[in-house]
């Protein structure tokens, strides 16, 4: 076997690997030995049929996979061996000849390899990126109060409409009289929200409305341009009210108003469990959860100012383009050229990232283990108990669900990455200056709406 790597330009790589005979030979000889010990020819016993009918049945095939086998072992086994840093798949040449597999050899293949380019990325205590801590201000705590109050409330009747009240009624089409038009449209128990009307002249036609009032309005102008908003109103085909332009009565027959939670005791266990001692004691703790929450946002943002300092560090690098489309290609072969061309500068800004985050990682000594893992699957669950205002969830809980989650592949990748992200970011906050700001909730999500 005979391999020999070229790279004229240090990006675009040429492999040629040739196999002889003699490298798949023995390998072929022994499967084909256990191939007679099973085949089932007729006309004779099991494990007595000529070796010669043998390999005219199977002989190509087997060949076929014991040269593809050494191919793929001795390509990756001397990329790694020499350190080359590829790009994706190795690619059949484009002047790749083809091979006769009845033959006895020698084999010849020919490989493009996209290479990564050289370059050093590395950061130390003379780089200076910003850091942002986000400001657990009263607003904000205030914010977080009603949000609770709002997630523990619920729907009590009203007698008179107000605000984002629900109003439920009949409603009948009317004539051009305004009287209810004979085989007119009919629907009983109608939910109208008055607050999400379009139409600022119908919306009007709600205000100070009362249990049992009757309100002739137009369901088209109230909902312009929106056929399916009228339809789900009145309950029929979006095509029946193409051309509905008429009004209609609705009698409200009952009015729902949502009421948030009473700010005590019993709000206060909800979110935080027993021991809470006052509104002050509650407001508190709520300012200690959001800074530990916040930490997070502002890492997020930290490691994006890092890739961008980085990277504007490093400078443009040189990518094999040609190649690394035909890769991109091939692995979406249903969405076509039109796909890669659209998405192909995006792919590179992000394999830049990838090569820079990979030398950081490594200059850090950074190593995922199963305890990070599972770190990460229970901050990730925690959150998403903290969206529904459930803040006392309880350790075990959370290890059952992280225990689950971490049975999914497709999970177990996304949390080796942000196990990563975390680390990496926790490193690198120790070895480049800080540029500490402080700033407020709003202003922070202003910048990562600007980014």
């Amino acid at each position: 076997m005979n391999i020999k790597f070229e790279s004229a330009d240090k990006i675009n790589g040429l492999m040629t690997i040739t196999i002889e005979q003699a490298d798949y030979q023995e390998a072929v000889e022994k499967k084909l030995k256990d191939y007679r010990k099973k085949a089932q020819v007729p006309g004779f016993r099991p494990g007595m049929v000529p070796m010669g009918l043998v390999k005219k049945q199977y002989g190509t095939a087997v060949k076929a996979d014991e040269v593809n086998r050494i191919l793929g072992e001795k390509l990756y086994e001397y990329v790694r061996e020499n350190k080359i840093q590829m790009l994706g798949e190795p690619m059949s040449a484009e002047g790749q000849k083809p091979q006769d597999l009845a033959g006895d050899g020698p084999f010849e293949f020919v490989f493009d390899i996209a290479v990564a380019p050289e370059f050093k990325a590395e950061l130390t205590n003379k780089d200076k990126i910003d850091f942002y801590t986000i400001k657990v201000d009263d607003k904000l705590i205030d914010d977080h109060v009603q949000m609770y109050a709002s997630q523990a409330g619920e729907f009590v009747e009203a007698k008179e409409w107000s605000g984002n009240d629900t109003l439920k009624g009949d409603l009948r089409q009317l004539d051009a009289k305004g009287n209810t038009l004979e085989g007119g449209i009919t629907t009983e128990g109608g939910m109208i929200m008055p607050s999400y009307m379009k139409g600022e002249d119908e919306k009007k036609k709600f205000d100070g409305a009362k249990l049992g009032d009757i309100i002739t309005f137009s369901p088209k102008k109230a909902y312009p341009d929106n056929d399916a908003e009228v339809a789900a109103l009145l309950k029929v085909e979006k095509d029946q009210v193409k051309d509905l332009d008429c009004e209609f009565s609705f009698q409200i027959t009952e009015i729902r108003h949502f009421q948030p939670a009473a700010v005590d005791a019993k709000l206060f266990e909800r979110v935080f469990g027993e021991g809470v001692k006052d509104e002050a004691d509650f407001r508190q703790r709520i300012a200690d959860t959001l800074k530990a929450q916040l930490v997070a946002n502002s890492d997020y943002k930290f490691l994006q100012d890092v890739r961008k300092y980085v990277e504007k560090k490093v400078g443009d690098l040189q990518f094999p383009e040609a190649l690394l489309k035909r890769i991109m290609l091939q692995n979406n072969q249903d969405k076509g050229e039109e796909f890669v061309e659209k998405n192909f500068a995006a792919s590179i800004a992000e394999l830049k990232w990838h090569l820079i985050k990979e030398q950081l990682v490594a200059a850090a000594q950074i190593k995922v283990e199963e305890t990070d893992l599972k770190a990460v699957a229970k901050e990730a669950i925690r959150a998403q108990f903290a969206q529904y205002g459930m803040s006392n969830v309880p350790d075990d809980v959370l290890d059952n669900y992280a225990a689950e989650q971490l049975k999914k592949r497709e999970n177990v990748d996304n949390f080796v990455d942000r196990a990563v992200d975390v680390k990496l970011t926790a490193a690198l906050k120790g070895i480049v200056k800080l540029n500490e700001k402080e700033v407020t909730l709003d202003a922070f999500n202003k910048m990562m709406q600007e980014a």
